[in-house]
């Protein structure tokens, strides 16, 4: 899950009340149906930082509930205000997610030489999404490589 740390950093997680914050603002389909369908809670999340100078992974976090209404969509005065959803038919949902522990940053040119992550989809020209799948391998290569023990929370989603 990428966040650019100027709006939720991994630190912000970590200071959040019950270290758990919502991941509003989601405004992608593809995005918001990897929250709703592949997502629960207990499935471990790569907080990613981006759209910064050292963009990469920063720590590790859990999803902390299944997917529900983003309120955010309904405010005008928000910035991921949405005019064509309403409550009766929300376009967008999200997930909270609960800090597990900060890292080292693994910045995207050392994810790059780990021939483990050749196929995440966070590295794959052109990936745009917030919110990418990772597999049960690229998450034990990401362990591996902080040199973090491998055991974690659920399958990550």
């Amino acid at each position: 899950m990428k966040s650019e740390p100027s709006e939720c950093s991994i630190d912000d997680l970590a200071q959040a009340p019950m270290q758990t914050v919502p991941w509003i603002g989601v405004r992608n389909y593809q995005a918001r149906n990897f929250m709703r369908d592949a997502m629960h809670p207990g499935d471990g999340v790569l907080f990613y930082h981006s759209s910064c100078p050292q963009p990469g992974i920063a720590g590790l976090a859990e999803v902390a509930s299944a997917a529900y209404v983003d309120a955010t969509q309904f405010n005008a005065q928000s910035p991921y205000f949405d005019p064509k959803s309403s409550p009766e038919n929300p376009r967008w949902l999200h997930v909270d997610v609960r800090f597990l522990r900060k890292t080292r940053l693994l910045n995207l040119a050392e994810m790059r030489t780990a021939p483990a992550l050749t196929g995440m989809r966070v590295l794959q020209a052109g990936n745009r999404l917030s919110i990418t799948p990772v597999t049960e391998e690229e998450w034990a290569a990401v362990l591996e490589i902080l040199q973090l023990p491998t055991a974690a929370p659920d399958t990550p989603g």
